[in-house]
């Protein structure tokens, strides 16, 4: 999302933008929390033992010794273990074997995630075969249609890349150099020593979530259903990072990273907490759904409220908007989408600003307040009115503890701005000879 400008809702409208502060207020990582993870020591990683393993499985030792040189022993052990089968097969004989035409075989590959394979290249498995075979099976008998099948290919191979990338980015860490990264390589060693165990491990624990997740999605279809409305209607919020551009032209990606995940973290455990659902996350932005509008304002408010009060995090902008909205491979889209999208442009920071339908299903609620700020002007959608949620009644306390939070932050920050420059004069030195 592109940090534009936004007026000042529910403030002075005086008050300077907070896209323009100064580098000492924004959302800086904690660095005494990358450096003192306890270091994990439960499997020695062996060298002589993970070659061992290698050879065994056909590798050359020129290709391990290349590995251990470079530092990606463990990654070549993951390569070669995850998926241990030979690939003997280009797309005709897979074609062959299956009845499936090459153009859908092909557009499977492509919808999985995979790069499409092309004339003679041997890329198949036997097990490659073995799944498409079943596919074309279960096609011919009517089971399913090749729409339904490419387009559960490109929900699956989405959905399992992002594990995957996620499982390598903690076995190879970005910036090798770091006391961080240090800790999650020797994780990584590990994994990889045990990665024959652990393997089939995951494979379980995937097939556990995905079953969960196909009763929880089935439960909620009914429950909407039986309770009459509309089965299309949610309530669609977006929460905006504020800060976070300038933020990434001051730090490293990997304490980018860590604001990054932090911020997830406390998305995801938040909006699951009051029964929402995250539909995706958008670099500095989450962007969920709620089934009511009570339960959304819920959700609105919370958010707002943990990351005015985390000692890491700066505010966030929220927006909501409900309606009937059209829900594809667990994504959302249609005119609500739109409309809390460009809400949470023009919120000011720290503030839930809603559309008159959220506001309309809640006006009677004795637990919320409103303020109207007016026809605003939203980019493609034209002039709509907008208010401003807040709780009836803020206890003392909380204004206490946010400003104890504001006291912390700018501490951290203070140091963090300090330690950054004296690395930046660090580098400086190494590179031109001077004293840093």
């Amino acid at each position: 999302m592109t940090d534009d400008d936004h007026p000042s809702i529910g403030g002075d409208p005086t008050e300077p933008d907070l896209e323009s502060v100064d580098p000492t207020d924004l959302p800086w990582p904690d660095p005494a929390t990358e450096v003192s993870a306890p270091v994990v020591d439960a499997v020695p990683f062996d060298v002589n033992a993970m070659s061992a393993l290698l050879r065994s499985v056909g590798l050359e030792p020129d290709e391990i010794e290349e590995a251990r040189r470079h530092g990606h022993l463990e990654l070549l052990a993951i390569e070669h273990l995850v998926l241990p089968e030979a690939a003997e097969h280009d797309l005709t004989e897979v074609a062959d074997a299956t009845a499936l035409e090459p153009d859908l075989i092909a557009q499977l590959w492509r919808s999985l995630g995979f790069v499409e394979p092309r004339p003679g290249d041997r890329i198949f498995t036997d097990v490659d075969v073995d799944m498409l075979r079943t596919i074309g099976q279960l096609i011919d008998m009517g089971v399913i249609d090749d729409q339904l099948t490419v387009q559960m290919a490109r929900v699956i191979g989405s959905s399992l890349s992002r594990v995957a990338t996620a499982l390598i980015d903690a076995v190879d860490p970005a910036e090798p150099s770091s006391p961080r990264a240090d800790q999650m390589r020797r994780a990584g060693q590990e994994f990889a020593s045990v990665a024959p165990l652990l393997l089939p491990t995951l494979l379980q624990v995937m097939d556990f979530v995905w079953r969960r997740h196909v009763q929880a999605e089935a439960r909620a279809r009914i429950t909407r259903e039986h309770a009459g409305t509309d089965p299309d209607h949610r309530v669609v919020g977006f929460a905006d990072l504020v800060g976070f551009t300038a933020l990434s032209q001051q730090v490293s990606a990997h304490e980018l990273a860590s604001v990054v995940d932090r911020f997830e973290a406390i998305a995801y455990e938040t909006v699951s907490l009051l029964g929402g659902r995250v539909v995706k996350m958008i670099g500095d932005e989450v962007m969920f759904s709620v089934p009511d509008e009570r339960s959304a304002a819920e959700v609105a408010l919370t958010l707002s409220e943990t990351y005015r009060d985390d000692d890491e995090l700066s505010d966030v902008r929220v927006g909501l908007a409900a309606g009937p909205v059209v829900v594809r491979e667990a994504d959302l889209f249609g005119p609500v989408v739109n409309r809390a999208s460009r809400i949470v442009n023009i919120a000011f920071p720290g503030t839930v600003v809603c559309s008159a339908e959220v506001r309309d299903a809640l006006a009677d609620d004795p637990a919320f307040t409103w303020k109207p700020i007016g026809q605003r002007n939203l980019k493609d959608i034209g002039k709509v009115p907008l208010f401003v949620l807040r709780r009836d009644a803020e206890p003392e306390r909380d204004r206490t503890t946010r400003e104890q939070a504001q006291a912390r932050r700018a501490e951290r920050r203070e140091a963090r701005v300090a330690e950054i420059a004296a690395r930046r004069r660090e580098r400086r030195g190494r590179d031109d000879g001077s004293p840093p």
